[in-house]
């Protein structure tokens, strides 16, 4: 059944840590079906309570999945694995448009801004109980964050989006929780949902955003929080909308007890307005990263919310690693205070590589969506396929695996890097790897 692979251990710790082990090592491959409980106790010579224990440790961790009569399995995307081993190897020679990553010709000088901020240590040193949040950053970002149409709330500053995210999930839900996640979304919150031991349920979306209708049944299932991308949503492009908002709103406003949590991590490379579902619900994070627009090492992402979510989340980063360096923190206030960044001239040029791909798409007869941000999500009929064929072609984008729970096949290109002169070329390996079958949106 294990295929060679023996779990071993005594009390219920070690056996969880042995099945880990296999997930990790990539003995017990993804979907793998694991012993019944009673027999497994046989075979080990321990009590059946002790493998129930065991697995149920497994399961709060995301490991693995209880089917009822159907038995025990390996997570599909277990978070000792996690997403981003489905990826494509990218030979020599051949175009990547699979990262993800902005183009580093577009992100502003980081030396002068470090320079500054590591002057400033200098002079007054940053000591155990000082301010974990700088005034400067705080007031800069309370005033973005109120032209944007986000409530008022407490700030706290968090080592980048996913993390914002994983606290805020931390701090309110309990294992077995169920959390409602765009379909197609981003791989790495679909890993770290069932790492914190909650429950996945996809909401699917089009070019707007969550679709409403499907937010209203998953809440109806019981889902107890919401994650929702603003802009440049990750794979798709999508961007909520004023009325698309406003309908959510309304949704969100049946379930007053629901936590909502909101990801701008497109904040600074996208020219579309922000229409926030902040304040629907009595709890609610709203979560701003400076990653995309000013490189992805700067690990800084700014958390508002509702005063009992931030509170909660402070007070837990004052157990861990306490605060966000202050060095971070003022040198991103001299990013902002120099204009380092010319967003307006980020945005137009992710904007012009983006709608010139959809356009030269659209030319083909190949539908193809991408309302924000630097990634092009399109759907194909064989993903496997149309990846292996792209990639003959000299073209490496990133299978749709990675973005999807029960969606449609697709696959990712991201034309942050991409030339006006590439697009056409792109275009005729895209539409010769579709082939003659039409592909389904991804709704």
């Amino acid at each position: 059944m294990l295929g060679g692979y023996r779990i071993e251990g005594r009390r219920a710790a070690e056996i969880a840590a042995s099945v880990e082990q296999g997930v990790g090592s990539g003995s017990l491959a993804p979907g793998q079906l694991l012993p019944p409980m009673r027999e497994l106790a046989i075979e080990l010579g321990v009590n059946p309570n002790t493998v129930a224990a065991a697995y149920r440790t497994l399961r709060e961790r995301g490991v693995i999945e209880t089917a009822g009569r159907r038995g025990s399995r390996v997570r599909p995307a277990p978070p000792t694995t996690g997403r981003d081993h489905i990826r494509v190897e990218v030979p020599d020679g051949v175009r990547d448009l699979s990262s993800g990553n902005p183009d580093p010709a577009l992100l502003p000088p980081l030396a002068p801004a470090f320079a500054a901020a590591a002057a400033a240590g200098d002079r007054d040193p940053v000591l155990y109980g000082d301010t974990a949040v700088d005034p400067a950053l705080e007031r800069l970002a309370r005033s973005g964050l109120a032209a944007d149409g986000v409530p008022e709330g407490p700030l706290a500053v968090l080592s980048g989006a996913l993390d914002g995210v994983e606290r805020v999930l931390a701090a309110h839900l309990k294992p077995g929780d169920t959390v409602a996640v765009e379909d197609p979304g981003w791989g790495r919150v679909f890993d770290l949902v069932p790492a914190l031991g909650l429950r996945t349920v996809p909401v699917a979306i089009d070019d707007e955003g969550p679709l409403p209708d499907a937010v209203r049944r998953a809440l109806a299932a019981g889902a107890r929080a919401l994650i929702v991308t603003d802009r440049a949503q990750n794979p798709t492009g999508a961007a909520v909308g004023a009325p698309r908002a406003r309908a959510l709103r309304a949704v969100l406003r049946e379930h007053r007890d629901v936590l909502v949590i909101e990801d701008d991590h497109g904040h600074g490379i996208v020219d579309l307005p922000l229409h926030p579902l902040a304040g629907a619900t009595r709890h609610w994070a709203f979560v701003r990263s400076v990653a995309k627009a000013y490189g992805p090492d700067l690990r800084l992402a700014l958390l508002t919310g509702d005063a009992v979510t931030v509170g909660r989340v402070h007070g837990r980063q004052r157990l861990g690693p306490g605060w966000v360096s202050l060095l971070v923190q003022r040198a991103v206030v001299r990013l902002w205070t120099d204009g380092a960044l010319d967003t307006a001239a980020v945005a137009a040029a992710y904007g012009g590589r983006r709608d010139a791909v959809i356009a030269a798409l659209a030319e083909r007869g190949v539908r193809a969506h991408g309302r924000s941000g630097m990634n092009v999500w399109v759907p194909v009929p064989d993903e496997t396929g149309a990846v292996a064929r792209l990639l003959q072609a000299g073209w490496a984008v990133a299978p749709g695996a990675r973005f999807r729970l029960g969606a449609p096949p697709g696959v990712r290109i991201t034309v942050a890097t991409l030339s006006a002169q590439e697009a056409a070329p792109l275009a005729d390996a895209v539409a010769a790897a579709l082939g003659p079958e039409p592909a389904r949106s991804y709704v």
